[in-house]
């Protein structure tokens, strides 16, 4: 590694993240991108207003839209620890609407899959995830969407193996049903 490369690996190992690996091991070619990179999902992740459950629907809604194993596999243990139900993440996986949801896991889930299908949240959906989480709040959901897409395509062109001879998900249509 180039001594920037050594001091961008270092900066998130530091982290919260606690090692490099997944997409940062491929944005270290590119050592100042995956510093930037880095900060706004160290932000979206980890000082969210979401509760960790509400928002790994964000990211598997996410994972699943783009057909990222990699993604789908670390965010579906992410998702289980963080306690959202098993059928949700299921139902996800299979592009389904779960079964289950409270309110907020809805409109996460609601939101999400707006934001992929259309680029952005209609005024009702909006408006709701505005009372619900603030302008702030909503400002990140939209934005976790976009980080994750982006992780996706770095994820996916880098051709990242799944950790533990993990088989991948059954491949499936473009776009959730």
């Amino acid at each position: 590694m180039t001594p920037v490369q050594r001091e961008v690996a270092a900066e998130i190992t530091a982290g919260p993240r606690g090692e490099v690996r997944g997409p940062f091991v491929a944005l270290l070619h590119n050592a100042e991108l995956a510093r930037r990179i880095q900060q706004l999902g160290e932000h979206l992740r980890f000082h969210n207003k979401l509760p960790l459950a509400t928002l790994e629907i964000a990211v598997l809604v996410t994972a699943r839209e783009w057909d990222c194993q990699f993604e789908w596999y670390m965010h579906d243990r992410i998702a289980r620890k963080a306690g959202l139900d098993a059928r949700i993440i299921e139902a996800i996986a299979e592009g389904k609407e779960p079964p289950g949801m409270s309110a907020d896991e809805a409109l996460v889930y609601k939101a999400s899959r707006q934001a992929h299908r259309s680029g952005r949240l209609d005024d009702e959906t909006f408006a709701a995830a505005r009372e619900r989480f603030g302008l702030d709040g909503t400002l990140d959901l939209l934005a976790l969407n976009g980080y994750y897409s982006m992780m996706a395509m770095v994820l996916n062109t880098a051709d990242m193996p799944l950790p533990d001879n993990a088989s991948p998900l059954p491949a499936r249509r473009r776009g959730l049903q």
